[in-house]
């Protein structure tokens, strides 16, 4: 950790843990007929899709995504762009990739999806949201609210809360992040954008504190 980085008490910790344990769906992997692989700051969800792809999970892949304020610097080309050009070098075929290049939400990631399919002729019963750990259930959750009438699997990148820790190397980032997705698992469903999911007590307890704590750089007013 830089100095200039906040670490993490251990009591916070264990909020965390919590926290992320709760993102994570626990879906069993099993074939789908397509994969989706959602945009964002990570490109171990463009790794972990290609590593999908080769253990034959899945026939095509797509990727979405355009840019955000935090993802503009590091793919100024563009998420799913990016994201291809990394599943590529890992030896993804091109003719198993199609990318959504225009997507700025979830809620977008999902339905230009949709609709890139069904100009492909591709009409899936089964689909494969592969995405960062902690966003697995706001995608699976926006997923349900718009194409009810297929079946999701979730995936992400098999990663400990340590171990994403470390990948992304700044502690406080992180716990944000995970807060900023608990907070839009909890708002969205009153806006329409997704499906309503159960919050355990502890869970909220411990997003509550966390956010009198100060870890509050990704919540939406």
């Amino acid at each position: 950790m830089g100095d200039n980085q906040q670490t993490i008490t251990e009591e916070q910790w264990r909020q965390t843990k919590l926290i992320w344990d709760y993102h994570l769906m626990g879906h069993q992997l099993r074939p789908t007929d397509v994969a989706i692989g959602l945009g964002s700051h990570d490109l171990g969800v463009a790794a972990a899709s290609a590593d999908l792809y080769h253990r034959g999970l899945f026939p095509t892949l797509v990727f979405t995504g355009g840019n955000s304020l935090t993802t503009k610097g590091r793919f100024p080309r563009g998420e799913a762009v990016h994201f291809r050009e990394h599943a590529l070098e890992l030896g993804v075929p091109d003719t198993a990739i199609l990318i959504e290049p225009s997507a700025a939400n979830t809620g977008q990631n999902i339905t230009l999806t949709r609709a890139l399919l069904a100009a492909a002729g591709i009409d899936p019963a089964t689909v494969m949201l592969v995405s960062k750990p902690y966003m697995e259930r706001r995608s699976f959750a926006t997923a349900r609210k718009l194409w009810p009438d297929v079946e999701i699997v979730c995936a992400s990148e098999p990663l400990e809360l340590d171990d994403y820790f470390k990948s992304i190397g700044d502690e406080k980032l992180v716990v944000d992040m995970l807060i900023g997705d608990l907070q839009r698992v909890i708002e969205y469903p009153k806006q329409d954008f997704a499906i309503a999911q159960d919050v355990p007590e502890d869970v909220h307890a411990a997003y509550e504190s966390l956010i009198r704590d100060g870890f509050t750089s990704r919540l939406i007013s």
